[in-house]
């Protein structure tokens, strides 16, 4: 079974949020990990990006599949995971450590659409 963090917030297409302040940092669940299998690239997004609720912001690739990243928040990309360029398959080793991006939310009330890690577990199981 996939591991699903207690005290962040999820989204249906599987990406995880930890909320710093005004500063979501985003990642993808470890359900989400599993599924595409070892990832082998990692698509981000620039810094001063801007990223809109429910579109998408960049990709993963794996040997099996592609899967659009989707932004659980909107606001401006303020940093993103460098060594995903260089090892994609840090999310694979943790999905949770492995952030993507982090993003200075322009709307904190997106963050009620989102669910928490029993809706979450619920969900994938």
């Amino acid at each position: 079974m996939s591991k699903v963090l207690e005290g962040l917030l999820y989204s249906e297409s599987h990406e995880w949020v930890k909320v710093e302040g005004d500063i979501a940092v985003v990642g993808v669940s470890d359900f989400a990990q599993k599924e595409m299998g070892n990832i082998t690239y990692v698509d981000l997004p620039d810094v001063e990006d801007e990223v809109e609720a429910g579109e998408d912001f960049g990709a993963l690739e794996s040997v099996k599949a592609a899967s659009d990243l989707i932004s659980p928040v909107s606001g401006e990309v303020v940093e993103v995971n460098e060594a995903l360029e260089d090892e994609p398959e840090l999310i694979n080793q943790d999905a949770y450590e492995n952030w993507i991006i982090k993003v200075r939310m322009s709307d904190k009330a997106e963050l009620d659409a989102l669910m928490d890690a029993a809706a979450y577990k619920n969900m994938t199981e």
